[in-house]
Order: C-alpha cells, then structure tokens, then sequence
C-alpha cells in the first residue's frame, strides 16, 4: 500500500505567491462539496429553525440559509469532518489512472 500524498492546503489566491495548481483547484472544489454537505446537515438538523428572536417570518426564512452557510464555511475552515479530504484523494486517484 502506498502512502498517500499531502493534502494542498486551500490559500485564497489574494494570499499566494505564483499560479494555482490542480490539486489546489481539486482540493478547493472539495471542500466546497463538503460544505455544501455540512450546510445540508445543518438544515436537517432544524439548525435554521426560527427559534423567535426576530419573529420568524419569510425574511428570516430566505436570509437563514447564508446563516448556514457561514456556520460550514467556518467548520470546514477549523479542519472540517474529513470529507474533502476523502473526495481529494478519491478523485486524484481516479484522474491518473
């Protein structure tokens, strides 16, 4: 069994210091797969309940989705739960064979 190779860290491109790689692309574009995931697991959970601190209403319905959205950027962000790392490694696999 080989080892697997580094997992490119995810640097916004205003913070780097040349051209993006593909595995940087491929790695962005799973972490935003696992948000998406988080943000749905989210919704699931009743996280964008409208718990009565503003009344609930279609307004506080249309905006809590960027609530959520946020919260998994953020988790992804602190390490996230593994995902995309799951989706890197499985897709770079698959593209080189």
């Amino acid at each position: 069994m080989t080892p697997m190779p580094a997992i490119p860290a995810a640097v916004p491109p205003q913070a780097r210091n040349g051209p993006i790689t593909s595995d940087e692309k491929l790695m962005a574009a799973a972490q935003q797969l696992e948000a998406t995931f988080l943000s749905e697991m989210l919704k699931a959970a009743g996280f964008d309940a409208a718990n009565g601190a503003f009344g609930g209403g279609n307004g506080e319905d249309g905006f809590a989705s960027f609530l959520r959205d946020a919260h998994a950027e953020n988790i992804i962000a602190s390490g996230g739960i593994g995902l995309a790392e799951s989706l890197f490694h499985a897709i770079k696999v698959r593209a080189y064979v």
